[in-house]
């Protein structure tokens, strides 16, 4: 359900840049696509609030408090973000403690912790931190005192209607925020909350403006890797990115014949034009060396006597290891784009087969269903990489490796058929290429849940 409404803010610190077709993803398989399991490890039952539903939902937990605590609604807002105070009027004249006037005692306002001043100055010190965005966060002007200051303190010192609106969104953005089950959409100007039963980092896609995010941080969903772990990475990718920028060409040379060599597709599994070698594109080892079982260059070998070195080999090896994910990572990042224009070929070319009658949209749908199964499948696939670099070694490790390594296997094999599928030049597909294809859907996506089964458990 998801009505729009204008009125409210969205305040993000951080967005990730999101490709549209990333969100896309996820949707839109057909059902023989998926597998025959009763289990799924992404799924998460969540719903998307408008404004007003959303203000229905908290008043509610405000009165269930305010009741409990025999407290006023608005002290009871402040007991639900963590903080506990209510108003009055100091009976007695005295000096104001910000300018200093003797003033009125109608005209002197303090809180609880009896820390007077006067009512312009309380009104300029709201009036100031409202335009600067604060809401709940509004406190006493007395220096080291953090008592909050209730809405029903707050309101009716803003001098304009455009300033009480202001600080009554601000306001639900807080309590939506320090709500554990409620969420802010992350896209712009969007006013959708995401309301789930257990808070948990997984996938939600907003009704409104379809952004795909992580429930838990407000970020690209990220799934093997936990929250705390992909900020890490990602920080560490942004101060380390020009030590890294000479790994993000295009170009490598054909490790037999010396042919420069562009990557023009998502397929790690590359042929050179000239020589017709097979190779890989990440380790330039001959393709038939790879096997199907493990893919070790997908795995970074540890030095086991590096703790025994010095500090400047210890730092080199610290770099080593680094890049090694880091330009898997960026990899399959530049592999999804890629992969993404031939989505759209394929649904062009559909389109024109559909329209010469060369088959139905159902006998080529299979060749849709298989890229965008490609796509959601690599998107898991880049995510491993930052786990795996901040895991300890260890059995556990050894076995996330060897998952990983069936996973990208099987991407690699489906990635494959999926740019020879999008060469066909003929009528109607062949049974034998639309059954291999759909079989190789079927184990990526098996080695794909499999995968996100045993270690996603955030």
């Amino acid at each position: 359900m998801s009505v729009d409404m204008s009125s409210q803010a969205s305040d993000s610190n951080e967005e990730f840049e999101d490709d549209e077709d990333v969100a896309n993803y996820y949707d839109g398989l057909d059902d023989d696509v998926a597998v025959e399991e009763p289990f799924d490890p992404e799924e998460y039952q969540f719903n998307c609030l408008t404004y007003r539903e959303s203000q229905r939902a908290l008043t509610e937990e405000v009165n269930n408090v305010a009741s409990a605590l025999k407290v006023s609604p608005a002290v009871a807002k402040l007991v639900l973000v963590h903080f506990h105070c209510t108003t009055k009027y100091v009976g007695t004249s005295q000096q104001c403690g910000v300018c200093l006037q003797l003033v009125r005692r109608d005209a002197l306002l303090s809180l609880p912790c009896q820390h007077s001043f006067c009512k312009a100055c309380w009104e300029q010190h709201c009036t100031v931190l409202v335009k600067d965005g604060v809401g709940v966060e509004i406190s006493c002007m007395a220096q080291d005192c953090s008592l909050r200051m209730p809405d029903d303190f707050v309101l009716p010192l803003l001098p304009s209607e455009e300033l009480k609106d202001k600080y009554r969104r601000y306001l639900f953005r807080d309590y939506v925020e320090s709500h554990f089950q409620l969420q802010l959409c992350p896209g712009a100007d969007c006013p959708i909350v995401i309301q789930v039963q257990k808070p948990r980092a997984r996938r939600v896609q907003c009704s409104r403006c379809k952004e795909v995010f992580c429930f838990k941080c407000r970020q690209m969903y990220h799934a093997p890797t936990d929250c705390a772990t992909i900020r890490k990475w990602l920080t560490k990718c942004a101060d380390d990115s020009e030590t890294a920028n000479y790994i993000s060409a295009h170009t490598k040379d054909c490790p037999k014949c010396n042919i420069c060599i562009e990557k023009n597709g998502g397929c790690n599994h590359m042929q050179c034009s000239k020589c017709k070698h097979d190779f890989c594109w990440m380790c330039l080892g001959d393709w038939k060396t790879h096997g199907s079982e493990y893919y070790e260059c997908s795995r970074y070998k540890e030095n086991p006597d590096i703790v025994n070195q010095s500090q400047q080999a210890q730092a080199r090896e610290a770099l080593k290891k680094y890049l090694f994910y880091f330009e898997r990572w960026e990899n399959h990042n530049k592999s999804m784009q890629l992969e993404a224009q031939t989505y759209q070929r394929i649904q062009e070319k559909i389109q024109e087969r559909v329209m010469n009658n060369l088959g139905t949209w159902i006998d080529w749908q299979y060749l849709q269903n298989a890229a965008k199964l490609l796509a959601k499948c690599r998107y898991t696939l880049q995510y491993t990489y930052p786990y795996a670099y901040y895991m300890e070694s260890g059995p556990r490790k050894k076995l996330f490796e060897y998952q990983q390594a069936q996973l990208e296997a099987e991407i690699e094999n489906l990635s494959w058929k999926v740019e020879r599928a999008d060469s066909y030049e003929r009528g109607e597909p062949s049974a034998n290429d639309r059954g291999d294809l759909e079989n190789q859907m079927h184990i990526a996506e098996q080695k794909r849940q499999t995968l996100l089964k045993d270690f996603h458990d955030t």
